[in-house]
C-alpha cells in the first residue's frame, strides 16, 4: 500500500491514532509530530488496513444490497418477525402497516412500533432488575439515540434507545442493569463493573453480542 491517502488531523494529544470512516483513513497525531514518523506509523498498521477496508466495503455493499418492504423479516427481541400488509396496525407475531407504502413509509411505520414495543420492554425490565439491585430510577424514557444504547441522567432518569429493542432479550438485561448500576456509581470503574457483573456475571459476551447487533443495524438501515 504505497501513498497511502489520508486525513491528517493535529491536536494537543501525545500519541498517534489511526481510524477508518466513510471517508478514508483519518489520523491524529500531536501537533509537533514529523510527517515521516506519522506515515511510518501507517505503514506499520498495513495489514491492519487491508483487514478493515475490505470489511467496511463488505457492509457497504450489503447496506446497498438490502432493501426494506413487504414480507422482509425484520428483528424484535433478537427473534425475526415478517412485515405484513394489513388493515391493522402493531405487532401481533408479525409487523402489521398500512399496505402501499414505500420503502421510507414502511420504514417509519416500523419504527413507530419498535418505540411501543421497546416502552413495554425496557420498563418491565427496569422494574424487575430495579428490585433485585434495590435501586429507585424516576423514569425509564425511550428515544431514538443513535450512538447509546442507554444512559442514566442526573435525575436518575433512565433512557433507551428503541434500536435495543431489536437486540436479544439477554443483551437487552445487560444494557438494562448497566443502566441501573450507574445509579450506584456513575463512572464505568472497576466498582461499576463489579456492580454489573454480581448481576450479570457474562456481561462480558452479552456486550460483544450486542456490537454483532449493531452491525447488522447499520447493514439494515436501522442506524
Amino acid at each position: 500500500m504505497e501513498d497511502i491517502a489520508y486525513n491528517l488531523i493535529r491536536s494537543n494529544r501525545k500519541t498517534l491514532a489511526l481510524h477508518l470512516t466513510h471517508e478514508g483513513i483519518e489520523v491524529r497525531a500531536p501537533l509537533s509530530c514529523p510527517i515521516s514518523e506519522i506515515e511510518a506509523f501507517i505503514h506499520s498498521k498495513r495489514d491492519w488496513l487491508i483487514k478493515k477496508i475490505a470489511i467496511m466495503r463488505k457492509q457497504i455493499a450489503e447496506q446497498n444490497a438490502y432493501v426494506l418492504d413487504y414480507g422482509s423479516k425484520i428483528l424484535y427481541r433478537g427473534k425475526r418477525y415478517p412485515i405484513v400488509a394489513s388493515k391493522q396496525f402493531g405487532f401481533e407475531e408479525k409487523f402489521l402497516i398500512p399496505p402501499g407504502l414505500p420503502e421510507e413509509g414502511i420504514r417509519h411505520c416500523c419504527v413507530h412500533i419498535y418505540k411501543y414495543l421497546a416502552k413495554i420492554r425496557f420498563t418491565a425490565r427496569v422494574t424487575y432488575f430495579a428490585d433485585i439491585m434495590r435501586v429507585n430510577p424516576t423514569a425509564v424514557k425511550v428515544n431514538s439515540a443513535r450512538r447509546r444504547w442507554g444512559s442514566c441522567s442526573g435525575k436518575k432518569s433512565i433512557n433507551f434507545s428503541w434500536r435495543l429493542v431489536m437486540a436479544s432479550d439477554r443483551v437487552i438485561d445487560y444494557v438494562v442493569v448497566h443502566e441501573l448500576a450507574h445509579l450506584l456509581q456513575m463512572d464505568h470503574s472497576a466498582r461499576f463493573w463489579g456492580i454489573v457483573e454480581a448481576v450479570i456475571p457474562d456481561y462480558v459476551d452479552r456486550r460483544t453480542e450486542l456490537k454483532e447487533y449493531a452491525k447488522v443495524f447499520a447493514i439494515e438501515g436501522w442506524s
